[in-house]
């Protein structure tokens, strides 16, 4: 399943990077230290944190997207240096529960 795929799932919008990646896995967390051991390779990252330092975690665990929950937008700042990395962000107006049930529902993945 690719993020363009769970993206419809998720009533998501992408506002940047690239939808065709596939991922594997999921982690939900906004505590950026804990954030840094916990997200997996090509994980989709669910979090309600919008700033550059959400970006830099990114760029060192290399996520296939990071999730922003609650409508939640990146600052112009992050939104910029997402786009320099090349790291794939979406937004949704769901709840991080909200997004983690309905993956789980198209993937049964229940580990999170």
């Amino acid at each position: 399943m690719t993020i363009r795929d769970i993206s419809q799932v998720i009533e998501a919008e992408v506002i940047c990077g690239d939808d065709q990646k596939p991922f594997e896995g999921v982690y939900v967390g906004d505590l950026l230290s804990r954030a840094m051991s916990h997200v997996g390779y090509d994980n989709l990252w669910v979090t309600i944190m919008s700033n550059t330092n959400v970006i830099a975690v990114a760029t060192l665990t290399e996520p296939a997207a990071i999730i922003l929950a609650e409508d939640v937008r990146l600052s112009e700042e992050a939104l910029g240096n997402a786009r320099a990395n090349d790291i794939t962000v979406l937004t949704t107006g769901l709840s991080a529960y909200e997004i983690c049930a309905r993956v789980s529902c198209v993937t049964g993945e229940r580990k999170a």
